[in-house]
């Protein structure tokens, strides 16, 4: 075995290790309950934006789109657009390495690889300040609601011209609208990519730490996943990515579509 398929044997065996220590999956948990009320997730930015994440997932992330190297990202929920920034810059990445490998010149002003956000009320200063963001050309804004049918037949018009989609969902975290996402866009991921639902850790921390939310324990976007994969085989939860992560707002939200 050479030194990197030793390392990332050690790397597997690390993670299998840390998913059976029950007193670190405690302090953990802990730990998560405990920085809530502090808005931990907004101390962070992505090329200038509050991006709104743990780090954690930030760079769960960038593995996820690396590997499967789509060339359309969906997102639901768009906030003050740091997420929407960070799918952009990936694929500005991954499409200046196409250019490298393939020895072709690449032209940042038309861009192949695009990113879709989708809000129901995208305020004007986020607007102005996603359009006017140097990767701003990657990124197509709709408003409305992600589960309107109007909206849902504008996103599947736009993903026609793409071949690997992955999807993102981080919008309103009630279990009826997670679902109901999921119905409609997760059969626009690709075999081989993820669709990523965010906030499920809602269903693990204390409940009134939402008491002024309309979601909390037992109504919430992991509650939707297990709802919606009792009647679809097509994807899995990919659960190495939150045993390595451990501190996660996504955990069994990480779904693999494997058909």
């Amino acid at each position: 075995m050479d030194e990197i398929k030793k390392f990332f044997q050690n790397v597997t065996n690390n993670i299998e290790t840390m998913s059976q220590d029950t007193e670190l999956a405690d302090v953990t948990s802990k730990w998560i309950n405990g920085i809530i009320p502090h808005q931990y997730t907004h101390n962070f930015t992505w090329l200038g934006r509050p991006i709104i994440q743990f780090p954690q997932d930030i760079q769960a992330m960038q593995e996820v789109i690396w590997k499967v190297r789509p060339d359309l990202i969906i997102e639901t929920g768009i906030a003050h657009g740091g997420s929407l920034i960070f799918s952009a810059s990936m694929l500005a990445m991954l499409e200046y390495c196409d250019a490298v490998e393939n020895g072709t010149v690449l032209d940042p002003k038309q861009p192949k690889r695009k990113v879709l956000g989708i809000d129901i009320d995208i305020r004007e200063h986020n607007k102005s300040a996603i359009n006017a963001h140097p990767m701003a050309n990657r990124i197509e804004l709709m408003q409305g609601s992600s589960t309107d049918a109007n909206i849902v037949d504008a996103v599947y018009t736009f993903a026609k011209s793409f071949q690997k989609v992955l999807v993102i969902l981080d919008s309103n975290h009630t279990h009826e609208h997670v679902l109901n996402e999921l119905k409609a866009y997760a059969p626009l991921v690709s075999t081989g990519s993820y669709c990523i639902v965010f906030d499920t850790a809602i269903e693990d921390v204390g409940d009134s730490e939402f008491a002024d939310r309309p979601w909390g324990k037992g109504n919430n976007p992991k509650t939707a996943v297990w709802e919606y994969l009792k009647s679809n085989n097509a994807f899995e939860i990919d659960s190495e990515i939150e045993n390595k992560l451990l501190i996660t707002v996504a955990p069994d939200g990480y779904l693999k579509r494997k058909i």
